[in-house]
């Protein structure tokens, strides 16, 4: 029997599921991995206004801010681009700049109340207060007495024993008579001392509802600071949801067409493929048939004999 001649692979597609190559592959792709997240880690991020290094938790992508805080900061930084980083304390006195600005331009000059509710959202501190708890702390003891006093006048306790004193006054005095009673009819004692607790009550009253009404006006007072910190905030949550949705369909857009692309790529790859499946098939079969039509030495000499 001839020997058959061996198949000529130069130019084919190498199979790596076979085992060609794909040690080395893989090498280099853990290689490549790791070089790449060196490279990252050196990276060093830079402040593009005031040009220090930051962390990678201080620093925030230019970017990522929505266009109304960018325009502000390209007003007073012309030259910072849009892959630029900038530290998160900046952003957040930009945007204590931007809304100060959009509050003078809304209301004019801004009040106290206005200042320390731009200054919460530069520091990100709370402006709810327990109003109670403040002004508990605040209370003279000539406060307590007028509160407990006021207290106590106004509840059905007060009236029902007051009423009880007056009856059981009144019915001491009849019982006794003229001669014994320390303050017979028309009870002028009765009186002197109803309206001397009536004179000094009405103060005291009057004491106590003024300081609830100084109680209501800061309790309001927090409720606008409370208020206007929150429309300001959901005003920036609304600008900032739909600059990212923006950024989301954009973003969807390329990857979409970058899938697109890849999938053309992957079956023209796979035309070739195969193409080139069929010619090695084709070939094959040529090889075959050829040796399988061309008679061998030993059938020669069988059919001489």
């Amino acid at each position: 029997m001839a020997e058959g001649k061996p198949l000529d692979l130069t130019g084919e597609i190498v199979d790596f599921d076979a085992g060609h190559g794909e040690a080395a592959t893989v090498e280099m792709d853990d290689y490549s991995k790791s070089l790449a997240q060196a490279k990252a880690k050196s990276v060093k991020l830079v402040d593009a206004i005031t040009g220090a290094a930051l962390k990678k938790k201080d620093a925030f992508h230019f970017d990522d801010l929505r266009p109304s805080l960018a325009d502000f900061v390209r007003q007073k930084h012309p030259g910072i681009r849009s892959d630029d980083y900038i530290s998160r304390k900046l952003v957040d006195d930009y945007r204590g700049q931007y809304i100060a600005e959009l509050l003078r331009d809304e209301r004019g000059e801004l009040s106290n109340l206005e200042d320390e509710v731009v200054e919460s959202l530069k520091t990100h501190d709370t402006l709810a207060e327990n109003i109670e708890e403040d002004y508990e702390e605040r209370r003279s003891l000539g406060d307590r007495v007028a509160d407990v006093v006021a207290t106590f006048g106004g509840s059905w306790t007060f009236i029902i024993s007051f009423c009880f004193f007056l009856a059981v006054w009144m019915g001491i005095n009849l019982l006794l008579g003229e001669k014994a009673a320390f303050d017979v009819y028309p009870f002028i004692l009765l009186n002197l001392i109803l309206s001397t607790i009536a004179a000094l009550q009405a103060p005291i009253i009057m004491m106590s509802q003024r300081r609830q009404e100084a109680k209501d006006r800061l309790r309001a007072l927090n409720d606008y600071k409370v208020n206007l910190k929150a429309e300001l905030e959901i005003r920036h949550l609304h600008e900032k949801v739909d600059h990212l949705l923006n950024r989301q369909w954009e973003r969807l857009t390329e990857i979409q067409q970058i899938q697109i692309e890849m999938m053309l790529e992957q079956a023209k790859a796979a035309n070739r493929a195969l193409k080139l499946s069929k010619a090695q098939k084709s070939k094959t079969n040529a090889l075959k048939s050829l040796f399988s039509t061309k008679p061998t030495a030993e059938e020669t000499d069988e059919k001489g004999e």
